[in-house]
Protein backbone atom coordinates (compact mmCIF):
# COMPACT_ATOMS: atom_id res chain seq x y z
CA UNK A 1 0.00 0.00 0.00
CA UNK A 2 1.45 3.34 -1.01
CA UNK A 3 2.22 5.76 1.79
CA UNK A 4 -0.05 8.79 1.95
CA UNK A 5 0.97 12.28 2.94
CA UNK A 6 -1.17 14.66 4.94
CA UNK A 7 -1.68 16.73 1.81
CA UNK A 8 -3.98 14.03 0.42
CA UNK A 9 -6.54 15.02 3.01
CA UNK A 10 -6.64 18.63 1.87
CA UNK A 11 -10.05 19.92 0.81
CA UNK A 12 -10.65 23.00 -1.35
CA UNK A 13 -11.25 26.13 0.68
CA UNK A 14 -13.89 28.68 -0.16
CA UNK A 15 -12.63 31.60 -2.19
CA UNK A 16 -13.61 35.26 -1.79
CA UNK A 17 -16.20 36.69 -4.13
CA UNK A 18 -14.06 39.74 -4.80
CA UNK A 19 -10.52 38.37 -4.91
CA UNK A 20 -8.41 35.26 -4.49
CA UNK A 21 -5.90 35.05 -1.66
CA UNK A 22 -2.98 32.63 -1.32
CA UNK A 23 -2.41 30.87 2.00
CA UNK A 24 1.16 30.06 3.07
CA UNK A 25 0.17 27.00 5.05
CA UNK A 26 2.82 24.38 5.72
CA UNK A 27 1.74 20.84 6.36
CA UNK A 28 3.81 18.07 7.93
CA UNK A 29 4.03 14.83 6.03
CA UNK A 30 3.27 11.69 7.98
CA UNK A 31 2.73 8.07 7.15
CA UNK A 32 0.90 5.19 8.76
CA UNK A 33 1.23 1.45 8.42
CA UNK A 34 -1.64 -0.48 6.91
CA UNK A 35 -4.06 -1.50 9.64
CA UNK A 36 -6.07 -4.71 9.59
CA UNK A 37 -9.73 -3.82 10.20
CA UNK A 38 -12.06 -6.56 11.41
CA UNK A 39 -15.68 -5.66 10.63
CA UNK A 40 -17.95 -6.80 13.44
CA UNK A 41 -21.50 -5.58 13.85
CA UNK A 42 -21.09 -5.60 17.63
CA UNK A 43 -18.18 -3.17 17.70
CA UNK A 44 -19.20 0.32 18.86
CA UNK A 45 -16.61 3.07 19.44
CA UNK A 46 -16.45 3.83 23.15
CA UNK A 47 -15.46 7.45 22.63
CA UNK A 48 -18.93 8.46 21.46
CA UNK A 49 -20.81 9.00 24.72
CA UNK A 50 -23.70 10.84 23.12
CA UNK A 51 -26.00 9.80 20.28
CA UNK A 52 -25.25 11.43 16.95
CA UNK A 53 -28.70 10.76 15.55
CA UNK A 54 -30.08 8.25 13.10
CA UNK A 55 -31.02 8.19 9.45
CA UNK A 56 -29.17 8.59 6.18
CA UNK A 57 -27.16 11.61 7.34
CA UNK A 58 -25.92 9.96 10.56
CA UNK A 59 -22.27 8.80 10.77
CA UNK A 60 -21.85 5.08 10.11
CA UNK A 61 -19.85 2.81 12.38
CA UNK A 62 -17.15 2.81 9.74
CA UNK A 63 -17.03 6.63 9.76
CA UNK A 64 -16.72 6.68 13.54
CA UNK A 65 -13.99 4.02 13.48
CA UNK A 66 -11.99 6.05 10.94
CA UNK A 67 -12.38 9.22 13.02
CA UNK A 68 -10.98 7.41 16.06
CA UNK A 69 -8.04 6.01 14.05
CA UNK A 70 -7.28 9.45 12.61
CA UNK A 71 -7.41 11.01 16.06
CA UNK A 72 -4.94 8.42 17.41
CA UNK A 73 -2.52 8.97 14.53
CA UNK A 74 -2.89 12.74 14.94
CA UNK A 75 -2.07 12.44 18.64
CA UNK A 76 1.20 10.69 17.86
CA UNK A 77 2.22 13.46 15.47
CA UNK A 78 1.30 16.18 17.94
CA UNK A 79 3.34 14.55 20.71
CA UNK A 80 6.38 14.30 18.43
CA UNK A 81 6.09 17.96 17.49
CA UNK A 82 5.76 19.02 21.13
CA UNK A 83 8.95 17.15 22.00
CA UNK A 84 10.80 18.87 19.14
CA UNK A 85 9.54 22.28 20.23
CA UNK A 86 10.62 21.77 23.85
CA UNK A 87 14.18 21.00 22.74
CA UNK A 88 14.40 24.31 20.86
CA UNK A 89 12.76 26.64 23.37
CA UNK A 90 10.59 26.62 26.44
CA UNK A 91 6.88 26.39 25.84
CA UNK A 92 5.00 29.69 25.84
CA UNK A 93 3.47 30.63 29.20
CA UNK A 94 -0.28 30.02 29.14
CA UNK A 95 -2.49 33.08 29.34
CA UNK A 96 -5.22 31.10 31.10
CA UNK A 97 -4.67 30.01 34.68
CA UNK A 98 -4.65 26.22 34.48
CA UNK A 99 -3.79 25.64 38.18
CA UNK A 100 -7.35 24.45 38.71
CA UNK A 101 -8.67 21.88 36.25
CA UNK A 102 -11.82 22.85 34.41
CA UNK A 103 -14.71 21.04 32.73
CA UNK A 104 -13.91 20.68 29.04
CA UNK A 105 -17.58 21.26 28.19
CA UNK A 106 -18.16 24.64 29.84
CA UNK A 107 -14.83 25.79 31.31
CA UNK A 108 -16.13 25.92 34.91
CA UNK A 109 -13.52 24.96 37.56
CA UNK A 110 -14.07 21.37 38.73
CA UNK A 111 -15.38 21.03 42.28
CA UNK A 112 -16.84 18.24 44.43
CA UNK A 113 -18.72 20.16 47.15
CA UNK A 114 -21.87 21.74 45.58
CA UNK A 115 -23.84 19.30 43.46
CA UNK A 116 -26.18 22.01 42.08
CA UNK A 117 -23.36 24.32 41.00
CA UNK A 118 -21.41 24.36 37.70
CA UNK A 119 -18.29 22.21 37.60
CA UNK A 120 -19.54 19.56 40.03
CA UNK A 121 -17.99 16.09 39.77
CA UNK A 122 -18.53 13.09 42.04
CA UNK A 123 -15.63 12.83 44.50
CA UNK A 124 -14.77 9.24 43.57
CA UNK A 125 -14.73 10.11 39.87
CA UNK A 126 -12.60 13.19 40.53
CA UNK A 127 -10.02 11.24 42.56
CA UNK A 128 -9.83 8.45 39.96
CA UNK A 129 -9.35 10.87 37.07
CA UNK A 130 -6.80 12.88 39.05
CA UNK A 131 -4.84 9.73 39.86
CA UNK A 132 -4.57 8.86 36.18
CA UNK A 133 -3.91 12.50 35.09
CA UNK A 134 -7.17 12.59 33.11
CA UNK A 135 -8.92 15.63 34.62
CA UNK A 136 -8.91 17.33 31.24
CA UNK A 137 -11.33 14.63 30.03
CA UNK A 138 -13.94 15.29 32.74
CA UNK A 139 -17.42 16.61 31.91
CA UNK A 140 -19.26 18.20 34.86
CA UNK A 141 -22.77 17.21 35.96
CA UNK A 142 -24.39 20.39 34.61
CA UNK A 143 -22.91 19.83 31.14
CA UNK A 144 -24.22 16.26 31.10
CA UNK A 145 -27.72 17.55 31.79
CA UNK A 146 -27.37 20.31 29.18
CA UNK A 147 -26.31 17.74 26.58
CA UNK A 148 -29.57 15.89 27.24
CA UNK A 149 -31.75 18.97 26.68
CA UNK A 150 -32.16 20.24 30.26
CA UNK A 151 -32.39 24.05 30.54
CA UNK A 152 -30.05 24.96 33.39
CA UNK A 153 -29.03 28.61 33.54
CA UNK A 154 -26.01 29.53 35.63
CA UNK A 155 -25.75 33.27 35.06
CA UNK A 156 -27.50 35.51 37.56
CA UNK A 157 -30.12 37.83 36.08
CA UNK A 158 -30.64 35.70 32.98
CA UNK A 159 -33.28 33.11 32.26
CA UNK A 160 -35.71 34.61 34.75
CA UNK A 161 -33.49 33.98 37.78
CA UNK A 162 -32.13 36.62 40.15
CA UNK A 163 -29.10 34.49 40.97
CA UNK A 164 -27.59 32.87 44.04
CA UNK A 165 -24.34 31.47 45.40
CA UNK A 166 -24.24 28.85 42.65
CA UNK A 167 -24.65 31.49 39.95
CA UNK A 168 -22.00 33.46 38.11
CA UNK A 169 -22.65 37.12 37.37
CA UNK A 170 -22.51 38.53 33.85
CA UNK A 171 -19.88 41.03 35.06
CA UNK A 172 -17.69 38.16 36.29
CA UNK A 173 -17.83 36.54 32.85
CA UNK A 174 -16.94 39.80 31.13
CA UNK A 175 -14.02 40.30 33.54
CA UNK A 176 -12.57 36.96 32.39
CA UNK A 177 -12.12 38.55 28.95
CA UNK A 178 -10.54 41.80 30.17
CA UNK A 179 -6.98 40.58 29.54
CA UNK A 180 -7.56 40.38 25.78
CA UNK A 181 -7.09 44.08 25.11
CA UNK A 182 -3.57 43.90 26.58
CA UNK A 183 -2.43 40.90 24.54
CA UNK A 184 -1.48 40.28 20.94
CA UNK A 185 -4.20 37.98 19.68
CA UNK A 186 -6.43 37.29 16.70
CA UNK A 187 -10.12 37.83 17.50
CA UNK A 188 -12.84 35.87 15.73
CA UNK A 189 -16.02 37.79 16.53
CA UNK A 190 -19.37 36.06 16.00
CA UNK A 191 -22.67 37.80 15.18
CA UNK A 192 -26.09 36.13 14.82
CA UNK A 193 -27.64 37.10 11.48
CA UNK A 194 -31.16 36.77 12.93
CA UNK A 195 -30.24 39.18 15.75
CA UNK A 196 -27.54 41.20 14.01
CA UNK A 197 -27.91 44.42 16.01
CA UNK A 198 -28.68 42.79 19.34
CA UNK A 199 -25.70 40.40 19.23
CA UNK A 200 -23.06 42.70 17.73
CA UNK A 201 -21.42 43.75 21.05
CA UNK A 202 -21.47 47.53 20.91
CA UNK A 203 -18.43 47.81 23.22
CA UNK A 204 -16.35 45.14 21.51
CA UNK A 205 -13.33 47.48 21.34
CA UNK A 206 -13.14 47.45 25.15
CA UNK A 207 -12.64 43.69 24.97
CA UNK A 208 -10.57 43.27 21.80
CA UNK A 209 -8.44 46.41 22.07
CA UNK A 210 -6.48 47.06 18.87
CA UNK A 211 -6.31 43.36 17.93
CA UNK A 212 -7.42 42.46 14.38
CA UNK A 213 -10.92 40.98 14.03
CA UNK A 214 -12.36 38.38 11.68
CA UNK A 215 -16.12 38.95 11.68
CA UNK A 216 -18.16 35.74 11.37
CA UNK A 217 -21.91 36.01 10.74
CA UNK A 218 -23.56 32.79 11.92
CA UNK A 219 -26.82 30.96 11.09
CA UNK A 220 -27.17 32.22 7.50
CA UNK A 221 -28.94 28.94 6.74
CA UNK A 222 -31.93 30.42 8.63
CA UNK A 223 -32.43 33.30 6.18
CA UNK A 224 -35.60 33.11 4.05
CA UNK A 225 -35.56 30.92 0.97
CA UNK A 226 -34.31 32.69 -2.14
CA UNK A 227 -32.09 35.16 -0.23
CA UNK A 228 -29.12 36.38 -2.30
CA UNK A 229 -26.06 36.20 -0.03
CA UNK A 230 -24.25 38.67 -2.30
CA UNK A 231 -26.71 41.33 -1.17
CA UNK A 232 -26.59 40.23 2.48
CA UNK A 233 -22.78 40.23 2.46
CA UNK A 234 -22.65 43.78 1.13
CA UNK A 235 -25.33 44.83 3.67
CA UNK A 236 -23.28 43.37 6.55
CA UNK A 237 -20.09 45.14 5.40
CA UNK A 238 -21.97 48.46 5.16
CA UNK A 239 -23.25 48.02 8.72
CA UNK A 240 -19.81 46.93 9.99
CA UNK A 241 -17.72 49.81 8.63
CA UNK A 242 -19.89 52.21 10.61
CA UNK A 243 -18.57 50.56 13.80
CA UNK A 244 -15.00 51.67 12.96
CA UNK A 245 -13.39 48.39 14.04
CA UNK A 246 -10.19 46.76 12.81
CA UNK A 247 -12.07 44.16 10.74
CA UNK A 248 -9.93 42.09 8.36
CA UNK A 249 -12.76 40.26 6.61
CA UNK A 250 -16.41 39.25 6.91
CA UNK A 251 -17.64 35.64 6.56
CA UNK A 252 -21.22 34.41 6.15
CA UNK A 253 -21.39 30.95 7.71
CA UNK A 254 -23.58 28.10 8.91
CA UNK A 255 -22.23 25.78 11.60
CA UNK A 256 -25.01 23.33 10.74
CA UNK A 257 -24.23 22.94 7.03
CA UNK A 258 -20.55 24.01 7.34
CA UNK A 259 -21.12 26.67 4.67
CA UNK A 260 -18.35 29.28 4.82
CA UNK A 261 -16.44 27.50 7.62
CA UNK A 262 -13.54 26.46 5.38
CA UNK A 263 -13.03 30.12 4.42
CA UNK A 264 -12.80 31.12 8.08
CA UNK A 265 -10.28 28.33 8.74
CA UNK A 266 -8.14 29.56 5.84
CA UNK A 267 -8.30 33.18 7.05
CA UNK A 268 -7.32 32.15 10.59
CA UNK A 269 -4.27 30.23 9.35
CA UNK A 270 -3.29 33.20 7.18
CA UNK A 271 -3.66 35.88 9.87
CA UNK A 272 -2.79 33.92 13.04
CA UNK A 273 0.99 34.39 12.70
CA UNK A 274 1.75 32.44 15.88
CA UNK A 275 -0.81 34.31 18.01
CA UNK A 276 -3.56 32.74 20.06
CA UNK A 277 -7.07 32.84 18.54
CA UNK A 278 -10.07 33.86 20.68
CA UNK A 279 -13.67 33.17 19.70
CA UNK A 280 -15.67 36.13 20.98
CA UNK A 281 -19.39 36.85 20.93
CA UNK A 282 -22.55 37.46 22.90
CA UNK A 283 -24.21 34.67 24.86
CA UNK A 284 -26.01 32.10 22.70
CA UNK A 285 -24.63 33.45 19.44
CA UNK A 286 -23.37 29.97 18.50
CA UNK A 287 -19.71 30.00 19.59
CA UNK A 288 -19.54 26.35 20.68
CA UNK A 289 -21.33 25.16 17.55
CA UNK A 290 -18.96 27.26 15.42
CA UNK A 291 -15.89 25.82 17.17
CA UNK A 292 -17.13 22.27 16.62
CA UNK A 293 -17.68 23.03 12.93
CA UNK A 294 -14.29 24.74 12.68
CA UNK A 295 -12.45 21.79 14.25
CA UNK A 296 -14.28 19.35 11.99
CA UNK A 297 -13.20 21.32 8.92
CA UNK A 298 -9.61 21.83 10.11
CA UNK A 299 -9.25 18.15 11.06
CA UNK A 300 -9.03 17.28 7.37
CA UNK A 301 -5.60 18.90 7.16
CA UNK A 302 -4.39 19.54 10.74
CA UNK A 303 -3.83 16.51 13.03
CA UNK A 304 -3.95 18.74 16.12
CA UNK A 305 -7.51 19.76 15.26
CA UNK A 306 -8.42 16.12 14.63
CA UNK A 307 -7.23 15.17 18.11
CA UNK A 308 -9.02 18.15 19.69
CA UNK A 309 -12.37 16.88 18.34
CA UNK A 310 -12.48 14.25 21.09
CA UNK A 311 -13.23 16.85 23.78
CA UNK A 312 -15.29 19.71 22.39
CA UNK A 313 -17.36 22.42 24.17
CA UNK A 314 -21.00 21.66 25.02
CA UNK A 315 -23.76 23.20 22.86
CA UNK A 316 -27.15 24.21 24.28
CA UNK A 317 -29.88 26.84 23.94
CA UNK A 318 -29.07 28.23 27.39
CA UNK A 319 -27.26 31.58 27.35
CA UNK A 320 -24.14 31.14 29.48
CA UNK A 321 -23.39 27.52 28.62
CA UNK A 322 -19.68 28.37 28.59
CA UNK A 323 -18.67 29.68 32.03
CA UNK A 324 -14.90 29.94 31.70
CA UNK A 325 -12.17 30.07 29.06
CA UNK A 326 -11.65 26.73 27.30
CA UNK A 327 -8.20 26.30 25.78
CA UNK A 328 -8.03 24.00 22.75
CA UNK A 329 -4.82 22.72 21.16
CA UNK A 330 -6.10 23.06 17.61
CA UNK A 331 -3.04 24.25 15.66
CA UNK A 332 0.00 22.12 14.94
CA UNK A 333 1.81 25.27 13.78
CA UNK A 334 1.58 26.98 17.20
CA UNK A 335 -0.87 29.12 19.10
CA UNK A 336 -4.03 28.05 20.92
CA UNK A 337 -7.73 28.29 20.14
CA UNK A 338 -9.85 29.69 23.01
CA UNK A 339 -13.59 29.32 23.49
CA UNK A 340 -14.67 32.20 25.74
CA UNK A 341 -17.71 32.81 27.95
CA UNK A 342 -20.50 34.56 26.08
CA UNK A 343 -20.89 38.26 26.82
CA UNK A 344 -24.31 38.65 28.45
CA UNK A 345 -26.23 41.63 27.16
CA UNK A 346 -29.01 42.85 29.43
CA UNK A 347 -30.95 44.33 26.50
CA UNK A 348 -31.75 40.98 24.81
CA UNK A 349 -34.99 39.06 25.27
CA UNK A 350 -33.05 36.09 26.73
CA UNK A 351 -32.34 38.20 29.81
CA UNK A 352 -36.03 38.50 30.70
CA UNK A 353 -37.75 35.23 29.73
CA UNK A 354 -37.83 32.12 31.90
CA UNK A 355 -35.15 29.48 31.24
CA UNK A 356 -37.69 26.95 29.98
CA UNK A 357 -38.94 29.46 27.39
CA UNK A 358 -35.46 30.11 25.97
CA UNK A 359 -35.77 27.53 23.14
CA UNK A 360 -38.80 29.47 21.85
CA UNK A 361 -36.50 32.41 21.04
CA UNK A 362 -34.18 30.34 18.83
CA UNK A 363 -35.38 29.68 15.26
CA UNK A 364 -34.82 26.05 14.26
CA UNK A 365 -35.74 26.30 10.59
CA UNK A 366 -35.60 28.77 7.73
CA UNK A 367 -37.39 32.03 8.50
CA UNK A 368 -40.63 32.79 6.70
CA UNK A 369 -41.90 36.32 6.98
CA UNK A 370 -45.45 36.76 8.32
CA UNK A 371 -47.04 39.85 6.73
CA UNK A 372 -49.91 42.04 7.92
CA UNK A 373 -52.27 42.85 6.30
CA UNK A 374 -52.19 39.52 4.45
CA UNK A 375 -52.42 39.92 0.68
CA UNK A 376 -55.33 38.15 -0.99
CA UNK A 377 -56.60 37.70 -4.53
CA UNK A 378 -58.53 40.96 -4.28
CA UNK A 379 -55.75 42.90 -2.59
CA UNK A 380 -55.59 43.21 1.17
CA UNK A 381 -58.10 41.75 3.60
CA UNK A 382 -61.54 43.39 3.63
CA UNK A 383 -61.27 44.78 7.17
CA UNK A 384 -58.15 46.76 6.18
CA UNK A 385 -59.30 47.89 2.75
CA UNK A 386 -60.18 51.45 3.72
CA UNK A 387 -57.75 52.55 6.42
CA UNK A 388 -55.09 49.87 6.38
CA UNK A 389 -53.43 49.03 9.70
CA UNK A 390 -54.20 52.38 11.30
CA UNK A 391 -55.81 51.88 14.70
CA UNK A 392 -54.65 48.26 15.12
CA UNK A 393 -52.13 46.62 17.46
CA UNK A 394 -50.06 43.56 16.57
CA UNK A 395 -48.76 41.24 19.32
CA UNK A 396 -45.64 39.12 18.72
CA UNK A 397 -46.15 36.47 21.38
CA UNK A 398 -46.14 38.06 24.83
CA UNK A 399 -42.88 39.88 24.12
CA UNK A 400 -43.70 42.65 21.62
CA UNK A 401 -46.69 44.88 20.87
CA UNK A 402 -46.75 47.23 17.86
CA UNK A 403 -49.37 49.99 17.78
CA UNK A 404 -49.98 51.38 14.31
CA UNK A 405 -50.63 55.09 14.89
CA UNK A 406 -50.32 56.63 11.45
CA UNK A 407 -49.33 54.87 8.23
CA UNK A 408 -50.37 54.82 4.59
CA UNK A 409 -53.35 52.58 3.75
CA UNK A 410 -51.08 50.24 1.77
CA UNK A 411 -48.44 49.87 4.51
CA UNK A 412 -47.40 46.29 5.26
CA UNK A 413 -45.44 44.93 8.25
CA UNK A 414 -43.53 41.64 7.85
CA UNK A 415 -42.29 39.79 10.95
CA UNK A 416 -39.10 37.67 10.80
CA UNK A 417 -38.41 35.52 13.84
CA UNK A 418 -38.99 32.11 15.47
CA UNK A 419 -42.15 30.33 14.28
CA UNK A 420 -43.07 29.36 17.84
CA UNK A 421 -44.04 32.99 18.57
CA UNK A 422 -47.60 33.44 17.36
CA UNK A 423 -48.79 36.79 15.99
CA UNK A 424 -52.20 38.25 16.86
CA UNK A 425 -53.81 41.50 15.69
CA UNK A 426 -56.53 43.39 17.58
CA UNK A 427 -57.94 46.96 17.61
CA UNK A 428 -55.68 49.21 19.68
CA UNK A 429 -58.54 50.26 22.01
CA UNK A 430 -58.87 46.59 23.04
CA UNK A 431 -55.15 45.76 23.14
CA UNK A 432 -54.61 46.22 26.90
CA UNK A 433 -57.59 44.05 27.82
CA UNK A 434 -56.52 41.38 25.30
CA UNK A 435 -52.99 41.30 26.72
CA UNK A 436 -54.15 40.91 30.32
CA UNK A 437 -56.53 38.09 29.39
CA UNK A 438 -54.36 36.09 26.99
CA UNK A 439 -50.86 36.50 28.49
CA UNK A 440 -49.47 33.02 29.04
CA UNK A 441 -52.30 31.44 26.99
CA UNK A 442 -52.43 32.77 23.40
CA UNK A 443 -49.58 35.22 24.01
CA UNK A 444 -46.51 33.13 24.81
CA UNK A 445 -43.85 33.33 26.10
CA UNK A 446 -44.25 33.56 29.03
CA UNK A 447 -45.84 30.13 28.86
CA UNK A 448 -48.58 29.36 31.37
CA UNK A 449 -50.56 31.48 33.80
CA UNK A 450 -48.12 30.77 36.65
CA UNK A 451 -45.23 32.44 34.86
CA UNK A 452 -47.51 35.17 33.54
CA UNK A 453 -48.39 36.22 37.10
CA UNK A 454 -44.75 37.09 37.82
CA UNK A 455 -44.28 38.79 34.45
CA UNK A 456 -43.70 42.53 34.64
CA UNK A 457 -45.21 43.11 31.22
CA UNK A 458 -44.29 45.41 28.33
CA UNK A 459 -42.94 48.31 30.36
CA UNK A 460 -41.04 50.16 27.63
CA UNK A 461 -42.76 52.10 24.84
CA UNK A 462 -40.77 53.55 21.95
CA UNK A 463 -42.43 56.03 19.60
CA UNK A 464 -41.00 55.64 16.09
CA UNK A 465 -41.19 58.12 13.22
CA UNK A 466 -40.06 56.49 10.01
CA UNK A 467 -39.46 58.37 6.76
CA UNK A 468 -39.44 56.79 3.31
CA UNK A 469 -38.25 58.05 -0.03
CA UNK A 470 -38.59 55.13 -2.42
CA UNK A 471 -41.81 53.25 -3.16
CA UNK A 472 -39.81 50.42 -4.71
CA UNK A 473 -38.11 49.34 -1.47
CA UNK A 474 -38.91 48.94 2.27
CA UNK A 475 -38.46 52.00 4.44
CA UNK A 476 -36.62 50.29 7.33
CA UNK A 477 -36.36 47.34 9.68
CA UNK A 478 -37.42 47.47 13.33
CA UNK A 479 -35.02 45.05 15.05
CA UNK A 480 -36.03 43.65 18.46
CA UNK A 481 -32.92 42.71 20.46
CA UNK A 482 -32.73 38.96 20.98
CA UNK A 483 -35.74 38.08 18.83
CA UNK A 484 -35.77 39.14 15.16
CA UNK A 485 -36.96 42.07 13.08
CA UNK A 486 -40.00 43.69 11.44
CA UNK A 487 -39.74 45.05 7.90
CA UNK A 488 -41.81 48.17 7.23
CA UNK A 489 -43.07 48.61 3.66
CA UNK A 490 -45.00 51.91 3.29
CA UNK A 491 -46.39 50.72 -0.03
CA UNK A 492 -46.88 46.96 -0.34
CA UNK A 493 -44.95 45.79 -3.43
CA UNK A 494 -47.81 43.55 -4.53
CA UNK A 495 -50.16 46.55 -4.53
CA UNK A 496 -47.99 49.17 -6.23
CA UNK A 497 -50.05 51.13 -8.70
CA UNK A 498 -48.58 52.82 -11.72
CA UNK A 499 -50.30 56.12 -10.91
CA UNK A 500 -48.73 56.54 -7.44
CA UNK A 501 -47.18 59.99 -7.00
CA UNK A 502 -44.59 59.67 -4.23
CA UNK A 503 -44.31 63.44 -3.72
CA UNK A 504 -48.00 63.70 -2.93
CA UNK A 505 -48.01 60.92 -0.32
CA UNK A 506 -44.54 61.36 1.17
CA UNK A 507 -44.86 61.60 4.93
CA UNK A 508 -43.73 59.98 8.16
CA UNK A 509 -45.01 56.67 9.47
CA UNK A 510 -45.80 56.66 13.19
CA UNK A 511 -45.55 53.45 15.23
CA UNK A 512 -45.34 52.66 18.96
CA UNK A 513 -43.36 49.55 19.97
CA UNK A 514 -43.83 48.05 23.46
CA UNK A 515 -41.21 45.62 24.85
CA UNK A 516 -40.16 44.34 28.31
CA UNK A 517 -37.64 46.35 30.27
CA UNK A 518 -34.73 46.65 29.33
CA UNK A 519 -35.02 45.14 25.81
CA UNK A 520 -33.78 47.49 23.07
CA UNK A 521 -35.36 48.41 19.75
CA UNK A 522 -33.15 49.32 16.76
CA UNK A 523 -34.09 51.15 13.55
CA UNK A 524 -31.84 50.10 10.66
CA UNK A 525 -31.72 49.96 6.87
CA UNK A 526 -33.74 46.95 5.65
CA UNK A 527 -31.89 43.64 5.30
CA UNK A 528 -32.27 42.32 1.72
CA UNK A 529 -33.85 38.91 2.33
CA UNK A 530 -35.91 36.57 0.13
CA UNK A 531 -36.10 36.92 -3.65
CA UNK A 532 -37.63 40.39 -3.36
CA UNK A 533 -34.57 41.66 -1.46
CA UNK A 534 -32.30 41.07 -4.45
CA UNK A 535 -34.69 43.05 -6.64
CA UNK A 536 -34.75 46.26 -4.59
CA UNK A 537 -31.26 46.20 -2.97
CA UNK A 538 -28.89 48.85 -4.33
CA UNK A 539 -25.09 48.61 -4.10
CA UNK A 540 -23.41 51.84 -3.10
CA UNK A 541 -20.84 53.35 -5.45
CA UNK A 542 -17.39 53.17 -3.83
CA UNK A 543 -14.37 55.43 -4.25
CA UNK A 544 -10.94 53.91 -4.95
CA UNK A 545 -9.88 54.61 -1.37
CA UNK A 546 -12.99 52.91 0.02
CA UNK A 547 -12.35 49.85 -2.13
CA UNK A 548 -8.82 49.55 -0.71
CA UNK A 549 -9.74 49.73 2.99
CA UNK A 550 -13.17 48.14 2.83
CA UNK A 551 -13.13 44.59 4.30
CA UNK A 552 -13.85 41.79 1.83
CA UNK A 553 -16.68 39.38 2.52
CA UNK A 554 -16.85 35.65 1.89
CA UNK A 555 -19.52 32.95 1.96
Amino acid sequence: MALKTLSTFLSPLSLPHHHHSNSNLKFIKFSTRPTLILCKSTVVPDTQSESEGTGAAAPTRGDRFLEIQQAKEAAKIVLREIKKTKKKKKEKVLKVNMAVSSCYGCGAPLQTSESDAPGYVDLNTYELKKKHHQLRTVLCGRCRLLSHGHMLTAVGGNGGYSGGKQFISADDLREKLSHLRHEKALIVKLVDVVDFNGSFLARVRELAGANPIILVVTKVDLLPKGTDLNCVGDWVVEATIKKKLNVLSVHLTSSKSLAGIAGVASEIQKEKKGRDVYILGSANVGKSAFINALLKTMAERDPAAAMAQRYMPIQSAVPGTTLGPIQIDAFLSGGKLHDTPGVHLHHRQAAVVHAEDLPALAPQNRLRGQSFPVASENGIADEFISNGLNGFSIFWGGLVRVDVLKVLPDTQLTFYGPKSLQIHIVPTDKAYEFYQKELGVLLTPPTGKDRAEGWKGLEIERLLKIKFEDAERPASDIAISGLGWITVEPICRSLIKSNINLEEISEELHLAVHVPRPVEVFIRSPMPVSKAGAEWYQYRELTEKEQEVRPKWYC
